[in-house]
């Protein structure tokens, strides 16, 4: 199964991200967008939540049971996602998230086996666990001042 197009410019990008410790920020701009979108991003809800619990998990050090390109291929999808203007931008109505939802199948698809383990994992954990994972990891103070309409 082939990649997306221009995938790899995503994956740059999720590398940059995670070498310079913007993965929290990564995750709460997709949280905004997903919480933006109300019926529209209904199909997305769960694979979201999967995603960012999986980035949550691994930013915290509680799973480290994937490789580094299924991390960086989730990561890429979560920028892809909330990059505004990619293969068919987000204001198209009604088009706008398809290329988003495809992206997002394509890296559930092909890295299905690491985040079905994950999701075994996850089920796994106490309830008090879970919620943790379901929250967003504090931003770095850099973070916060280089956005001031980022509080913590």
């Amino acid at each position: 199964m082939a990649a997306p197009l221009n995938f790899s410019r995503y994956l740059h990008l999720a590398q940059a991200f995670l070498a310079r410790g913007r993965l929290p920020a990564l995750l709460l701009a997709v949280t905004r967008k997903a919480s933006k979108g109300g019926l529209r991003m209904r199909p997305l809800q769960d694979d979201l939540k999967l995603m960012r619990a999986l980035c949550v998990a691994w930013w915290r050090g509680d799973y480290r049971e994937l490789d580094r390109q299924t991390l960086l291929a989730v990561m890429a999808a979560l920028v892809y996602f909330i990059t505004p203007v990619d293969a068919v931008p987000d204001w198209v109505l009604m088009l706008g998230l398809l290329d988003d939802l495809a992206v997002l199948g394509w890296v559930l698809r092909r890295w299905r086996n690491e985040l079905d383990a994950f999701r075994d994992w996850y089920a796994v954990q106490p309830q008090s666990s879970q919620l943790v994972l379901q929250q967003l990891p504090e931003l770095p103070e850099r973070v916060v001042a280089e956005n001031p309409t980022v509080s913590s």
